[in-house]
């Protein structure tokens, strides 16, 4: 019997055997049939070629039980042939009301509420155990990685820099083919607070005509290069279009995490950064680096969710 864990996000994880599952979704399907309202009598059997009433639901619930242990299974072989330590655990639903997302405290800069710039921020809001992968700059396009990510179903979200990504936009139209979001990371990486209002705007504001040109679609996020800006970066970024700012929690290596906060550990909705990097850059893949990742979230009961859906 395949042993899951299941994570129902209120902090108690279940060993599971997915038939174990399935039995649990048939009885469950019993108790809705037997709920249903004006069921015949069980001494009263239908009519000749007629089915139960309750019989459709029942039927509903085995196969939505077929399908979730199919896809279980499916997620097992994907986390076993990337080599990960466990299978990753699934994020919950999209909240239907999203958080207030405000400048962490100490990140703000002058007049950020009364001009109503972009906040900066490191971490969503939320009670729940996930984090958010964000991908920086673009110069590593390793095929692999974006089969890896697909076959395990993980969300994340890219930042692009024009002067890494020109060579091949086509990479980066797979990405977003998949449901990633492409956002914007300046057209040089520059260090922004180093340059004038009109030169900031022009990093970032001209990025957004290369994404609408390349990928359909103006970003509302900016990351400033290096996590480094000041008012003029923000009040530039809202002028073309940026409604949030932001940066990370934690950024992870092929061989180490490094940590913004003092007890070096994750927190709930911590937003985690790593780079479009392989050998040349690193001793290892970016595969190498998710298999980092994901073995530590999932080990500290983590499951990554899609940023986009909490802003």
């Amino acid at each position: 019997m395949r042993v899951v864990v299941q994570n129902d996000h209120s902090g108690v994880y279940r060993r599971t055997g997915v038939r174990g599952t399935v039995a649990a979704l048939a009885l469950a399907a019993v108790a809705v049939a037997g709920c249903a309202p004006d069921r015949p009598h069980p001494a009263t059997p239908p009519a000749a070629g007629q089915q139960p009433l309750h019989a459709p639901q029942a039927r509903a619930l085995d196969s939505y039980a077929t399908r979730l242990r199919a896809a279980s299974l499916v997620r097992a072989a994907a986390a076993k042939r990337w080599g990960l330590s466990k299978v990753p655990l699934t994020a919950p639903p999209a909240p239907a009301r999203k958080p207030e997302i405000s400048a962490r405290q100490g990140f703000e800069v002058d007049d950020q509420e009364e001009l109503g710039l972009p906040p900066v921020f490191t971490t969503i809001p939320t009670k729940q155990k996930i984090v958010f992968l964000t991908i920086d700059d673009g110069e590593e396009k390793d095929p692999a990685f974006l089969r890896m990510m697909r076959d395990l179903k993980i969300p994340y979200t890219a930042f692009l820099s024009d002067y890494l990504i020109n060579d091949d936009y086509g990479y980066f139209r797979k990405m977003q083919s998949e449901g990633v979001t492409l956002n914007n990371h300046t057209l040089h990486h520059p260090y922004l607070p180093g340059l004038t209002y009109e030169q900031q705007r022009h990093e970032i504001c001209d990025m957004q005509d290369v994404m609408q040109k390349q990928f359909g679609k103006r970003p509302t996020v900016l990351r400033p290069p290096y996590g480094n800006y000041n008012q003029d970066t923000l009040r530039a970024a809202k002028s073309c279009g940026i409604k949030y700012a932001p940066i990370w929690d934690e950024e992870v290596f092929v061989d180490h995490w490094e940590y913004r906060e003092w007890d070096q550990d994750l927190h709930p909705g911590d937003i985690v950064l790593t780079h479009f990097r392989g050998r040349k850059d690193w001793k290892g893949t970016m595969v190498d680096d998710m298999r980092r990742f994901l073995d530590r979230v999932t080990a500290d009961g983590y499951s990554v969710a899609r940023l986009e859906d909490y802003l």
